[in-house]
């Protein structure tokens, strides 16, 4: 069972805030600030506003940790606060309580810096260097802020890194290896290198005069998906553990699927085939009739092989039921946030239950060939949701697929 979210995204920083700006349809996609990328062609990202890091850790802190762990630990504060999570609290053992914090690309902001710091101070590289880059660091400093003792771990698996957190926070929870777990994804990697190194992939959108138009998932204008950072963290506990101690909940995660294209490091199987069955096995593992579902929150990234591939997928797993799916992709307004992305959409699905709203997928003015599906064009809905489906496929073909339930 979720019991909790936190959420610091380029659309708010907190759950809340970020959950009425996704309904009002509101982007935060913007010039970049973060450095001078006018050389680049792309030149456009959505980033997270007045995040001050000093204002959550004490100085020694934030001089160690690199800001996909800073964004991560307040997400985590704020789900553990929803969750009336305390540990320490009687009934609550730390031994009990793990920690599954997943990024695509983790310290690459303290990397380039400390490349850029050593071409003029050869020994100025700091001695937190190393620490505060590694993937699983966002993990740690997680499980070090809200004293969880049980089993932490860190997996990079590209876009689908966020949907990867909750299945194995599951796995931990059913496996009895852990009452509770601090699940989600964070990234924070709008830097140079990477922009450079993403233009010349020719991904990102390139619609650099008016930004809030840029992400157009499923859109026949569509160009590439905008980069984003934040950080989106659930608090998940077995169902005994969380009526034990009277919490509150938004969801079951019923079960999921991973799996892969196995077809190329970057480019998705443009046939879909490999999204089709990480959304059938899911469905399985959950128990869930196709029919059952209302709504999906898509990966819907804006490029153009992956919005048709996904679109002949879900027609592939869902046959007739596909064109009675409500289809929302909130990267329309976040922009892609890579490996917080899929837990993104996760709070989207449960706060659509919570609600009986789903978001909508803004800019899609003209459907795309072939996107013929209902993906709740610019205007939230007011719909019931019993099954929600979240969908990550990540670099290198590897397809993520949750299901959540109603409670």
């Amino acid at each position: 069972m979720v019991t909790g979210f936190g959420a610091v995204t380029p659309v708010g920083n907190d759950r809340e805030s970020t959950w009425r700006a996704l309904l009002a349809g509101r982007t935060g996609v913007g010039p970049i600030t973060r450095f001078d990328a006018s050389g680049l062609p792309t030149r456009i990202a959505a980033e997270v506003e007045d995040f001050d890091p000093a204002a959550l850790l004490d100085r020694k802190r934030e001089r160690r940790s690199a800001r996909f762990s800073q964004l991560a630990v307040a997400a985590a504060r704020e789900a553990c606060d929803d969750a009336g999570l305390a540990l320490g609290d009687d009934g609550i053992d730390a031994r009990r309580v793990g920690v599954v914090l997943n990024s695509a690309v983790a310290g690459m902001d303290r990397v380039e810096a400390s490349a850029v710091a050593m071409r003029t101070v050869p020994r100025g590289v700091s001695a937190y260097f190393v620490s505060s880059v590694i993937p699983n660091m966002a993990a740690c400093e997680v499980a070090i802020d809200i004293g969880a003792r049980g089993p932490v771990t860190a997996g990079a698996l590209a876009c689908a890194s966020g949907v990867h957190a909750l299945l194995e926070a599951r796995r931990l929870i059913l496996s009895g290896e852990a009452d509770v777990v601090v699940a989600g994804g964070t990234d924070a990697a709008i830097t140079p290198v990477m922009f450079a190194g993403l233009c010349a992939m020719g991904v990102l959108s390139r619609r650099n005069d008016e930004p809030s138009r840029a992400s157009r998932p499923f859109d026949a204008d569509r160009e590439g998906f905008v980069f984003g950072e934040g950080s989106v963290v659930c608090v998940m506990e077995s169902a005994e553990h969380a009526r034990a101690r009277g919490a509150r909940a938004y969801a079951e995660v019923a079960g999921g699927a991973l799996t892969s294209d196995a077809f190329h490091v970057s480019a998705p199987d443009p046939s879909g085939a490999g999204a089709a069955t990480a959304m059938e096995q899911a469905l399985d593992a959950a128990g869930v009739a196709a029919d059952d579902v209302d709504c999906i929150c898509a990966h819907g990234t804006g490029t153009r092989v992956n919005d048709l591939l996904e679109t002949r997928a879900i027609r592939q797993v869902y046959g007739g039921h596909a064109y009675h799916l409500a289809v929302s992709s909130p990267k329309s307004m976040t922009g892609h946030l890579i490996g917080a992305a899929g837990t993104l959409s996760a709070m989207v699905g449960a706060l659509a239950m919570r609600d009986g709203l789903v978001p909508p997928t803004i800019n899609l003015d003209r459907p795309g060939e072939e996107c013929d599906l209902d993906y709740v064009p610019h205007t939230a809905r007011g719909i019931r949701v019993r099954a929600a489906v979240v969908n990550a496929f990540g670099f290198g073909g590897q397809n993520c697929v949750a299901v959540l339930k109603a409670l």
